[in-house]
């Protein structure tokens, strides 16, 4: 619409007459309007604002819009060079409009086609009407060639970019998503293995209470597992809103000093056990401080990881996720009692 009304006000005091309707003479000059070019004019204008309107109302999806308008943009820039061309005429730039919003939208080819009949339609005009100094008329569609052919590459290569910044985007969350899924969702289903084989043994063994206070506490995990894996779910299909994250508390200092060495599954779930430990103080503990410390002993390596918070109750149970991996490497771990100021968490793993 701007290019619209822009358009009008210089064909409205462009001093210059129109020189291609040899046939049917166009009035001109400066502040005058033939009848033919306002005409023409006002029919761009409504055209404009008609197809701000159903954008702006979809009630046509934008992608038939801009197909079907771009080739109307053509057919008026035809027009408007027929009623208005001269030493001076605003028609390169509606042939350009269309030139550009081909280029940028689709690409080289589709440029390339708006081109070729832009520049089609414009020598038509030239060889039905032969004004005088042909040379000089034949000229611009030459540089509407040249124009069209850069915008159009300039747009293939934006494409070409755009399309490589979505499979960076894709990979990057695919990523995230497999990483997220390994470290939470399949670490927890190796710790529900586990624990499993832990209550086999204590069945085999007699132990019934013990082994239904293992299945109880191992429900309860699961549940608290598929509850989060359902929301994490729903937030990668935009059911709902994203999970919030979790609240840890930045607060908290760490003070880490580790030495130690093992086999790749040792020290692997060494430092999950580690990274775990930091995440449960922050989000449980209330410190200020914390400290985690590992060494090594002769096949097995020990954690140890101290806070200055609210500390552990007595008769509290280890933390899920670090008793799983403990256990799968036949470690043990052990929690401070309330006899201790903050927490007190041991973690013995040993060497598979």
């Amino acid at each position: 619409m701007i290019l619209s009304v822009a358009a009008f006000v210089t064909v409205y005091i462009d001093p210059t007459r129109p020189t291609l309707t040899r046939w049917m003479p166009l009035t001109g000059g400066p502040f005058t309007l033939d009848p033919w070019a306002l005409a023409v004019m006002i029919a761009h204008l409504v055209y404009s604002a008609t197809t701000g309107l159903v954008l702006r109302s979809r009630l046509v999806s934008a992608t038939r819009v801009a197909t079907v308008s771009t080739w109307i943009d053509v057919l008026f820039g035809g027009a408007i060079a027929l009623v208005t061309e001269g030493a001076n005429s605003p028609f390169y730039v509606f042939f350009a409009f269309a030139v550009l919003a081909a280029g940028f939208r689709a690409g080289l080819r589709l440029t390339l086609r708006v081109t070729a009949v832009s520049v089609a339609l414009y020598l038509s005009l030239i060889l039905v009407t032969h004004p005088e100094g042909m040379t000089f008329y034949i000229m611009r569609p030459a540089y509407l060639a040249i124009t069209g052919y850069l915008v159009g590459y300039l747009g293939e290569q934006r494409l070409i970019v755009e399309a490589r910044l979505r499979q960076l985007e894709t990979a990057s969350q695919r990523e995230r998503i497999a990483r997220s899924l390994h470290d939470e969702y399949v670490q927890a289903l190796a710790g529900v293995n586990v624990r499993l084989a832990t209550c086999r043994e204590l069945l085999r063994r007699g132990s019934g209470d013990q082994a239904l206070a293992e299945l109880t506490e191992l429900q309860a995990g699961v549940n608290r597992e598929h509850d989060d894996l359902r929301t994490y779910i729903r937030s990668l299909l935009d059911l709902e809103t994203a999970p919030k994250p979790r609240a840890f508390d930045y607060r908290t200092r760490f003070s880490v000093r580790a030495r130690f060495n093992g086999s790749l599954l040792l020290v692997e779930h060494a430092l999950h056990v580690m990274l775990e430990g930091a995440r449960n103080v922050a989000l449980h503990a209330g410190a200020n401080s914390a400290a985690i410390s590992v060494d090594a002993s002769i096949g097995k390596v020990f954690i140890t990881i101290d806070d200055d918070g609210v500390g552990f109750p007595a008769g509290a149970v280890p933390p899920w996720s670090i008793a799983s991996r403990a256990a799968e490497l036949g470690g043990e771990v052990r929690v401070g009692g309330a006899d201790r100021s903050g927490g007190h968490v041991e973690i013995e793993l040993r060497e598979a």
